[in-house]
């Protein structure tokens, strides 16, 4: 039986040389590939700069890191994410304030944002759910009024656009996701970019321990072996290897788009009828597109677990996309949420099933899909 996953790779001949010619070079890391895949999806994005690190969620850590995140600081931001994005900033001490999801995009409700802001809040961190590219417009006027700094967790997003303009451009700093299923793989790996060169310094700074190497910043200098530590950071280091992987991945990035596009297109046109499937929205401004990292539809009824277990069967595997971060035991001990808090996002969540898009499925592989769904939902 062949085994149809939500989401996979897509590795050519041409990545595994990229790959070897670095195995075969005098650096595997903090080499010159990581400054060329950097530059690389900065150009991509039209980013003046690109920070990689090893993976989405340090990437994520270092942008509230330079933000100034710090104790008692408010994050807004939404519970439908992946835990990644609040416990990057609750690592460095602050306080997330969710705001519920508008249940036509499953992005953070942008109406609401405004009432949830307090003499505490600090960053406004949109999640582009999906891969659909929440309306930065709207979060950009609120976050000039009152001085907030925007982190775009855009892990879903890498390729989308709004109005015009590629994700990557309008927030403050946006982190891309190179896990496996998403868009374009290093492995394991991340990215921020960002026009602010004070944040970019801090980000470079952040990844490697808080070192400096630069004598503009020094406060003494014993010689040229010389260095400082100014802020506490980690090791969050991407190689060179990886970025090899990530610079040949990102030739392929519109074509990996473009048949995401398509699988969507063919759910869509098979679901429009079927009155027990809400199919994901599009973004409705024009030259504007969705990325699709996820094909998240809503099963109207209680039978979500059964059809998830049926497909597994067929070889078909699905997931849901998001478990409520407020849900989470750390989270309602620590801060005190509650179930009942995001009637949108928790509903959302009683009904979502992520059904398998990736770049690599053949047009079988999604007619299998579509006919299996068929054929469960018959069932009941």
């Amino acid at each position: 039986m062949k085994i149809i996953p939500y989401g996979s790779q897509w590795i050519d001949e041409e990545d595994i040389d990229a790959v070897f010619s670095v195995l075969r070079g005098d650096w595997l890391t903090q080499g010159p590939m990581v400054n060329r895949f950097e530059e690389a999806l900065a150009a991509y994005v039209d980013s003046k700069y690109a920070v990689a690190f090893n993976s989405g969620t340090s990437a994520l850590h270092g942008a509230m890191f330079a933000a100034g995140v710090s104790k008692g600081d408010e994050i807004i931001t939404t519970p439908i994410t992946f835990l990644a994005t609040v416990n990057s900033f609750v690592h460095l001490g602050g306080i997330p304030v969710f705001v519920d999801i508008d249940p036509t995009t499953y992005c953070i409700d942008t109406q609401l944002i405004e009432d949830a802001i307090t003499s505490q809040t600090k960053v406004i961190a949109p999640v582009d759910m999906a891969g659909y590219p929440v309306d930065m417009r709207k979060i950009r006027s609120i976050a000039k009024k009152y001085d907030l700094v925007v982190i775009d967790d855009a892990a879903h997003a890498l390729g989308a656009r709004r109005y015009g303009k590629i994700v990557g451009q309008e927030a403050d700093m946006t982190m891309f996701s190179f896990h496996p299923v998403k868009h374009i793989t290093t492995g394991e790996g991340g990215m921020i970019v960002t026009d602010n060169e004070e944040y970019a310094e801090r980000l470079r700074m952040f990844r490697n321990h808080g070192i400096t190497r630069d004598p503009n910043q020094f406060s003494s200098n014993d010689g040229p072996w010389y260095y400082e530590m100014h802020y506490l950071g980690f090791n969050y280091r991407i190689t060179d290897i990886q970025c090899a992987l990530g610079l040949s991945q990102l030739k392929k990035l519109e074509n990996f788009i473009k048949r995401r596009n398509q699988i969507a297109d063919a759910y869509d046109s098979a679901f429009q009828d079927l009155p027990r499937i809400i199919t994901p929205p599009r973004p409705p401004w024009p030259d504007s597109r969705h990325a699709f990292h996820l094909y998240p539809i809503q099963l109207i009824g209680n039978e979500r677990r059964d059809v998830l277990v049926k497909l597994k069967e067929k070889g078909i595997l699905t997931q849901v996309h998001y478990i409520p971060v407020h849900y989470q035991p750390f989270y309602k001990e620590k801060f005190g949420f509650q179930r009942g808090q995001f009637p949108h996002a928790e509903n959302y969540y009683n009904h979502e099933l992520s059904l398998p898009i990736f770049p690599k499925m053949n047009n079988q592989d999604v007619e299998t899909v579509i006919s299996s769904i068929f054929n469960i939902l018959g069932e009941f």
